[in-house]
């Protein structure tokens, strides 16, 4: 019979369950501690599967379609329109982003992973995004659909599992609500960066008072620690360590022990290209973040970084920082 591509379904769930615990174990085989299997692997992905196919309201829009040859299930992909952060401007729209979380059985006819890419694109599509994601963490064969469908990396996702080691380093100090102003402005230059790398994180009109709303609100919450280098009035750079969220780890790990560094900035980083002043600072701050994380029991560091930023990614593979995941994108 030929093979056929479909939207999922509940009747789905017990064979979709088995595929993505096979899917999750190779993600653990490429770093077990990174990507930890959660104690209640195949019930926790059976607890988001349900809730994405069976939920009436939910945060986002999500995308869950199956590969069936005959009455065999062999692959699956898992989608979503990926909201637009507050600091960008999303003229676009909400970008559809494919999920690391997409499979197919190494039995499944050849051209499988190529059909599901293809369906999820034109879904993707007629939801309304405009440009395409895809986030890859293992599988030869979809590195190999998406770079021949255009894909090109955007983000990259630089992981270290040995933390703590080398202590707070004393120039790095506890933010407070004095610095906030400091942090916007270094911010600013962060996105500006951002956006002379590509056009896709174009800046919001409003992002100044946005993310100092933010980083004000920041300063109260208990499950991360905001550390900056230099005085209040000459803030060098800054860095937020804070826990993992599901957006980056699929439901059969277990995420409590990873933190992840977004909001990271040094002066000495101000040039994609290349390093300037040499990078004692800005390794100082990821120093800090990842002994704040290993002080709340945490093994790894998920640093994010754009794919095109030269410097910084040279600064972060000399601290011992390996490439987990890459975000690429099709316009």
């Amino acid at each position: 019979m030929t093979q056929t591509i479909r939207p999922a379904t509940p009747d789905d769930i017990p064979r979709l369950v088995e595929l993505l615990m096979l899917d999750a174990e190779e993600r653990h085989t490429e770093d077990a501690i990174l990507w930890k299997m959660a104690d209640d692997a195949p019930a926790q992905i059976e607890k988001a599967l349900t809730f994405a196919l069976t939920a009436e309201q939910q945060p986002f829009q999500q995308i869950w379609q199956v590969a069936e040859d005959g009455d065999q299930i062999t692959g699956v992909i898992h989608a979503m329109l990926l909201p637009v952060p507050p600091i960008y401007a999303g003229l676009s729209g909400e970008p559809g982003l494919i999920l690391p979380d997409s499979f197919a059985a190494s039995n499944a006819p050849s051209g499988t992973v190529e059909g599901l890419l293809a369906a999820a694109e034109e879904t993707l599509h007629e939801a309304g995004a405009r440009i395409k994601l895809a986030s890859f963490v293992a599988g030869e064969d979809w590195r190999t659909a998406f770079e021949a469908n255009g894909y090109e990396p955007l983000t990259l996702y630089l992981s270290r599992s040995d933390l703590g080691d080398q202590g707070m380093p004393v120039n790095v100090r506890q933010a407070t609500e004095d610095d906030v102003p400091s942090i916007v402005a270094r911010s600013a230059e962060n996105r500006q960066i951002l956006f002379d790398i590509d056009p896709f994180w174009e800046i919001h009109p409003e992002a100044d008072p946005r993310f100092s709303a933010w980083m004000t609100r920041s300063l109260t919450l208990r499950d991360r620690d905001m550390m900056v280098l230099g005085s209040s009035e000459d803030l060098k750079g800054y860095v937020i360590a804070q826990p993992a969220s599901r957006l980056h780890f699929p439901p059969a790990h277990d995420i409590a022990g990873t933190g992840v560094i977004d909001d990271y900035y040094h002066s000495e980083l101000a040039s994609p290209a290349a390093l300037v002043d040499g990078s004692e600072g800005a390794t100082a701050l990821l120093r800090a973040a990842e002994t704040a994380f290993a002080s709340h029991g945490m093994g790894a560091a998920f640093v994010v970084c754009p794919a095109g930023w030269t410097s910084k990614i040279e600064m972060l593979e000399a601290a011992g920082y390996k490439t987990a995941m890459v975000w690429s994108i099709k316009r």
